[in-house]
C-alpha cells in the first residue's frame, strides 16, 4: 500500500514529491516545534525546488483548513457516537484534538500541496 511511486507515499512520510528518496524537512519530528516549517532548499537527490515561487506554501492554507474539518469530524464521531460522550464534552474533544494534531495537520497540507504541483518520476536518475 505504501510504496514508493505513489502520492499516498510522499504525503505521509514528507518525502521529495519527484524522487521519493530523501524527506524535505530538516527535522522528520513535526512535534519539534522549532523546526515545524524548516524544509531543505533542494532535494539532494534529484535537485527539485521545494519553494516553487515565493510564498508557495500559502495554498497550503486551503488544505489545512479541509484537514482540520476532516479531524473534527472524525473527533466528534469518535467522542459522540462511540463514546457516548455529552455534546459539551465532544466539542472539548475537538478543540483539543485539533491543539494536539495542529503540526501534524500543518505537515500534511503542505506535503498534500506540493504533491498536486509535483510528481513522481520513476526516472528521475536519467533526467539529472
Amino acid at each position: 500500500m505504501l510504496k514508493k511511486g505513489t502520492k499516498l507515499y510522499s504525503i505521509l512520510t514528507g518525502s521529495c514529491p519527484k524522487c521519493h528518496e530523501e524527506s524535505m524537512y530538516l527535522d522528520k519530528n513535526p512535534y519539534h516545534l522549532g523546526n515545524l516549517y524548516k524544509m531543505h532548499e533542494t532535494c539532494s537527490h534529484c535537485n527539485t525546488t521545494y519553494k516553487i515561487e515565493p510564498s508557495f506554501f500559502y495554498g497550503a492554507m486551503y488544505v489545512s483548513y479541509a484537514l482540520s474539518i476532516a479531524f473534527g469530524v472524525a473527533f466528534f464521531v469518535i467522542s459522540r457516537l462511540f463514546l457516548q460522550t455529552t455534546l459539551l464534552t465532544s466539542f472539548i474533544t475537538i478543540a483539543v484534538g485539533l491543539i494536539v494534531c495542529t503540526p501534524l495537520i500543518a505537515r500534511l497540507s503542505r506535503n498534500i500541496y506540493i504533491n498536486m504541483f509535483i510528481h513522481f518520476d520513476k526516472n528521475w536518475k536519467q533526467n539529472l
